[in-house]
């Protein structure tokens, strides 16, 4: 079990507010803010979750050299057309628009984008339509 995930960002700025609009619709939410000052690697950083707990974090360290994917549990299928589409209006890419991957198993419904710094978020739903 994945307790929580973390990765550096280019532009810390740009990437929380993409990151508060992408993951609005999964229900997630900025939850913590923690200053440079307090954190060992003297950058700032962002907490996004839901009910009451952070899992998804980003830091001002400035970027990773390559791409990192991380894939988001959705309620259901309208909730990965509309991270979906809350990515793409906050400035991210189209990586694969909302659909089924049968390639992973019949009921693999989900969407992908490209963050600001260029990493492949997923929004997956496993139930049946």
């Amino acid at each position: 079990m994945i307790d929580h995930v973390g990765f550096p960002v280019s532009d810390y700025t740009r990437s929380k507010t993409f990151y508060a609009a992408a993951l609005a619709p999964l229900g997630y939410v900025l939850m913590m803010e923690i200053g440079g000052d307090a954190l060992e690697s003297g950058h700032a950083a962002a907490g996004f979750g839901r009910d009451g707990k952070p899992d998804f974090w980003i830091g001002g360290e400035g970027g990773l050299a390559g791409v990192l994917h991380v894939a988001i549990a959705a309620a259901d299928r309208a909730t990965v057309d509309a991270f979906h589409a809350a990515a793409l209006a906050a400035g991210g890419r189209d990586n694969g628009g909302p659909g089924l991957r049968p390639q992973y198993h019949p009921d693999y419904y989900a969407a992908f984008v490209l963050d600001p710094d260029g990493h492949n978020i997923e929004a997956v739903c496993h139930r049946p339509a």
